[in-house]
């Protein structure tokens, strides 16, 4: 081995000491994790200003969060442990890590010597002459020294690649997860507004016979009747459309869990507890890192570092040591008995030359490989903090809808305690104010529930947006 190591300082003396100790220096190197961007570090707009960015000082985050602890309704929580375990593509992603293994356990084996038992025998005749048996026995191994990082930087590719693979594991995992959210509070969504559409539809059903009445008692017309009965109808074919979309949502859920359709146990109202009011989204370019998306970039960098290395490398010699141990009765053109045994070691340099500009050419492809790779690094955390801005801003805007939302619920809340108090006890009001200030409300409360699965679902597409759901 002494003798390998002078062998290869020899080599780089030849091929210039200090820039040799350089280049074999940075072909043992390691990647450095980097998350600048050249036009700075704030991705986040701030929602409260027009061209401010949250405080760099803020370290709480929102995607830090457990799942679990976001998503504390215990019928939703099980939809998501399941969906978890049984979806498919959780499967395929376990798979792909799986071969990725794999093949970074080839790379490490690398390093071993290869063994290679081949016995061989003949059988010879001269002029029919009498048979001449031969046979050897031979144990080959072979060893590559991997004296200029070839065989490191390959293992090192091989480990980003299973790191790759573990991080999508984790995008699909945060996908099922607001997805499957999403789809529930979809569902809660449904039910509600099926509800009220029907006590709508109670309201409507009492005007359009209230009409009727009126009517025959000459106080309105026949074209009054028939516009209140023709809204009743409308209103009424919403009902085997949100029945509708509430068996496909139930539907979708049950594909994503990896299961047969069947209907989903739900709680019977919105319960936004798990999300706060004010959301910290932390330090832009370290806690963005914790996007699958921004590490699979991240990593690819890695890759390339390392294989524009191994191309560097493919200039150096390629030294292999390798030796045969066996057993034979063949001495070239005279057989022995009994059989000798035979023993061989070889060292083998190979130093490349003249490639033909094909080593070059590798290398520039590498080192482009390199710049690309950061490009789409840059262009992944520009994407992040584009998506966590706006649903940053989705959030505030949902937050400040609903509040607005709830004061016009409160005030026909109010209209129509009046109104009925006016009816009950005056003649001032009309049956049909009592029904359209009835109806008034039902349509606010309608829209207040849409307000409501705005705010959860931004909630939710915030979380995913930040890397949330991480084992």
């Amino acid at each position: 081995m002494k003798k390998l190591i002078y062998i290869s300082l020899g080599l780089l003396f030849l091929n210039g000491c200090k820039s040799a100790k350089k280049a074999y220096d940075r072909l043992y190197s390691d990647y450095v994790e980097t998350y600048e961007l050249p036009t700075g570090n704030n991705l986040y707009r701030d929602t409260a200003s027009t061209d401010g960015y949250l405080a760099l000082g803020d370290t709480v985050n929102f995607g830090n969060t457990p799942w679990q602890q976001v998503f504390t309704d215990p019928k939703l929580q099980s939809l998501i442990s399941r969906a978890i375990e049984q979806n498919t593509n959780m499967k395929v992603a376990d798979e792909t890590i799986y071969q990725a293994s794999q093949g970074l356990k080839v790379s490490r084996m690398a390093y071993l010597p290869q063994i290679v038992f081949s016995p061989q025998g003949s059988l010879s005749s001269f002029d029919l002459g009498a048979a001449v048996k031969t046979y050897s026995l031979p144990l080959s191994v072979s060893w590559q020294a991997d004296v200029f990082g070839n065989l490191r930087n390959a293992k090192k590719q091989s480990e980003m690649t299973v790191l790759q693979a573990k991080a999508a594991k984790q995008a699909t995992q945060t996908s099922i997860i607001s997805t499957v959210a999403n789809l529930y509070y979809t569902l809660i969504m449904l039910d509600e507004q099926l509800e009220t559409t029907e006590q709508t539809l109670a309201i409507w059903k009492k005007n359009v016979e209230v009409m009727k009445l009126m009517k025959e008692a000459g106080i309105t017309n026949n074209a009054a009747v028939s516009q209140a009965q023709a809204n009743y109808i409308e209103l009424t074919s919403s009902v085997p459309t949100l029945k509708k979309s509430i068996r496909e949502t139930e539907n979708a859920i049950c594909y994503i869990m990896h299961e047969s359709p069947h209907s989903i146990s739900r709680a019977s109202s919105f319960n936004a507890a798990g999300y706060p009011r004010k959301i910290s989204v932390g330090i832009p370019l370290q806690l963005l890192s914790c996007r699958p998306d921004v590490k699979i970039a991240e990593l690819q960098m890695a890759y390339a570092f390392y294989g524009r290395n191994k191309a560097e490398a493919a200039f150096y010699p390629n030294i292999t040591l390798s030796g045969t141990l066996g057993w034979t009765n063949s001495a070239g053109t005279v057989s022995l008995n009994p059989g000798k045994m035979l023993a061989n070691a070889v060292a083998q340099i190979v130093q490349p030359l003249f490639m033909k500009g094909q080593l070059t050419a590798n290398l520039h492809i590498s080192e482009s490989e390199q710049r690309k790779a950061q490009l789409n690094f840059e262009d992944a955390l520009l994407n992040a903090g584009q998506e966590v801005s706006n649903y940053l801003m989705a959030y505030q805007t949902a937050i400040n809808k609903e509040e607005i939302r709830r004061k016009e619920v409160a005030e026909l809340e109010l209209a129509l305690k009046r109104t009925k108090l006016l009816f009950t006890h005056t003649a001032s009001t009309s049956y049909l104010e009592k029904l359209t200030a009835e109806s008034s409300l039902l349509n606010a409360q309608l829209s207040l529930t849409n307000d409501k699965f705005e705010r959860i679902q931004a909630a939710i597409n915030l979380y995913a947006a930040l890397g949330g759901g991480r084992e």
